[in-house]
């Protein structure tokens, strides 16, 4: 069981990085006021949305300790960062301030994950 819940972990990782990825390779994009939410930012928040349940399933199966607040608070930051790529995602422009705030929502999720024990 262990096995699979590394391997669950690395996927986990692969979507905050095409989340991740994608808004940074917008950055330059951003400043002009020409960013746009392009697909591996959906679906690395999608990936990140199915790997994370999968992994608190997982762990609580294993009867390891689960922080429940931690995880309500990453699945909150997720599904509001989620919300606004899926409605936006077709737009050709996205507002900088809109764009920057899933930058900082994703980053603070990183943070979250990585400080909060």
């Amino acid at each position: 069981m262990d096995v699979l819940i590394h391997l669950f972990v690395g996927l986990h990782i692969i979507g905050i990085a095409s989340l991740l990825g994608g808004f940074l390779t917008q950055m330059k994009a951003m400043g002009k006021g020409t960013a746009r939410f392009v697909p591996a930012m959906l679906h690395g928040a999608l990936t990140m949305l199915v790997t994370g349940v999968v992994l608190v399933g997982l762990n609580q199966a294993q009867d390891y300790s689960v922080d429940n607040i931690k995880i309500g608070v990453k699945l909150a930051l997720l599904i509001v960062i989620l919300g606004l790529v899926y409605v936006k995602r077709d737009e050709e422009t996205v507002d900088k301030r809109l764009f920057g705030l899933v930058g900082l929502l994703t980053t603070v999720n990183v943070f979250i994950a990585v400080l909060w024990t």
